[in-house]
């Protein structure tokens, strides 16, 4: 059993209120989610209204497709939504 993880710490630069920001990671969230089907939720960063910090995990059964999946996640999110990537890392351990 291999699980592949991603974590994402972005910036909100149109985020003016907690509900801006909730609003942008609660979308992203389900974005993930419903096209990658990888589990996924704001793990960091909960009191900062400039910046998130967002988990997301797939378990599989090969190191390469799980690292695969979060790199197009990852392209996903720096592609298709107004928000400005600081740190992104990906990573898989074998159980």
């Amino acid at each position: 059993m291999v699980v592949s993880m991603l974590d994402i710490v972005m910036e909100l630069p149109e985020a003016t209120s907690i509900k801006d920001k909730r609003r942008v990671v609660s979308s992203l969230k389900t974005r993930l989610r419903t096209k990658f089907r990888i589990s996924c939720a704001e793990v960091g960063l909960l009191d900062s209204l400039a910046f998130a910090e967002i988990g997301a995990a797939l378990v599989s059964n090969s190191k390469e497709f799980g690292e695969g999946v979060m790199h197009k996640a990852l392209a996903v999110v720096e592609d298709e939504l107004g928000v400005r990537i600081h740190d992104a890392q990906i990573h898989s351990e074998v159980y």
